[in-house]
């Protein structure tokens, strides 16, 4: 595998990672509103709107950003060093 085929396919991984980790996904529940942000664990979630009226209360679990940072830092490093592996082969 090519040198541009390798970092080419790590920028598109860390760019998955980065939409993985920031995306949110939108609940519209009848008395709570709210946005869950983190893949696969929901490291913060943005409540917009309860039964009591609007709010804007954020809700973040430090520990389920450390796991998915590691989550998806770890695959990271994993399919480099399985380009550096089929590289050396080829």
């Amino acid at each position: 595998m090519g040198r541009f085929k390798a970092l080419g396919a790590l920028a598109l991984l860390s760019v998955v990672a980065v939409a993985a980790i920031c995306w949110g996904f939108g609940y519209n529940w009848p008395d709570n509103v709210h946005v869950d942000y983190g893949l696969p664990l929901v490291w913060g979630v943005h409540t917009l709107n309860t039964i009591a009226g609007p709010v804007d209360r954020w809700s973040v679990n430090i520990t389920a950003l450390t796991l998915d940072l590691v989550v998806w830092l770890g695959l990271i490093l994993c399919a480099s060093a399985l380009l550096e592996l089929t590289g050396r082969r080829g």
